[in-house]
């Protein structure tokens, strides 16, 4: 299962290196390639690759995370459940100006120890997006599960 994710990951970026060679892909379809590949990255546990996409000054849950607090959240899901499943709902991407993005989605997240989910609950994302040399990096995102005020 973890091969598949990394087979996609690798053909997310194999279609954004092609589209760069080709026709210039679009601040969205970047956006949504990047945000894509970190959920592959993500699914296949590989956190190193996942947190490649965050910038140095990341800033989430408004202002309450740190880069650091990111990665130890990573580290900590990663650890508690063997197997991590996002599914992403349409991934609404706004160019802002000054090489910047945001994005909206809905994931659901699902985890346990084995194959068959124990656990799951669905989030809605906001995040924020800066164009670093020719590189979309995450720079900041909030997150609240669909239901909560």
């Amino acid at each position: 299962m973890r091969e598949r994710f990394a087979l996609f990951g690798f053909l997310m970026t194999a279609v954004v290196a092609l589209g760069a060679c080709g026709q210039q892909l679009t601040v969205e379809q970047r956006v949504i390639a990047t945000i894509r590949d970190m959920e592959a990255r993500i699914e296949a546990g590989e956190r190193r690759a996942f947190l490649a996409h965050i910038a140095d000054d990341f800033s989430g849950q408004h202002g309450a995370m740190t880069r650091e607090q990111a990665r130890a959240m990573v580290i900590f899901q990663l650890n508690r459940y063997k197997q991590l499943q996002v599914q992403l709902f349409p991934i609404r991407v706004a160019e802002q100006g000054d090489a910047r993005a945001t994005a909206r989605f809905r994931a659901l997240v699902t985890g346990g120890p084995g194959w068959i989910p124990e656990q799951g609950q669905l989030f809605e994302f906001e995040t924020g997006w800066r164009l670093d040399g020719d590189e979309w990096m995450l720079v900041s995102a909030s997150w609240k599960p669909v239901g909560s005020e």
